[in-house]
């Protein structure tokens, strides 16, 4: 069971350009910085995001959009609550992050 893992970010408006730039390329960095503590080998099927160009205008304040695809739940499950390269990647958004939103499915199952 694949599942897909969408994060939508909104950056603070006083975070400097750089910062927020800096911050989208550790996020996609996880894809390989992720490592699975049995196998010893990046886990993350599947890594992408980047900067809203949506011409819609319905972002609500979001800015940037990432998606991540886990092989199963005990992948998913490890990347949220135990792997180190992303709890720290998270801790580190405390001061530039505005508001996040996260949106998990498996595809086809509706």
């Amino acid at each position: 069971m694949t599942i897909m893992h969408i994060v939508l970010f909104e950056f603070k408006s006083t975070a400097k350009p750089e910062v927020v730039k800096d911050a989208c390329r550790r996020m996609l960095a996880l894809k390989d910085n992720c490592v699975h503590p049995t196998s010893k080998q990046p886990y993350v099927k599947s890594y992408g995001g980047g900067k809203d160009n949506s011409p819609e205008g319905a972002q609500g304040g979001l800015t940037h959009g990432f998606i991540s695809e886990f092989q199963n739940e005990g992948d998913r499950k490890y990347y949220l609550e135990k792997d180190p390269a992303h709890l720290e990647f998270v801790a580190s958004l405390k001061d530039i992050v505005e508001g996040v939103r996260v949106v998990d499915f498996e595809p086809g199952v509706y």
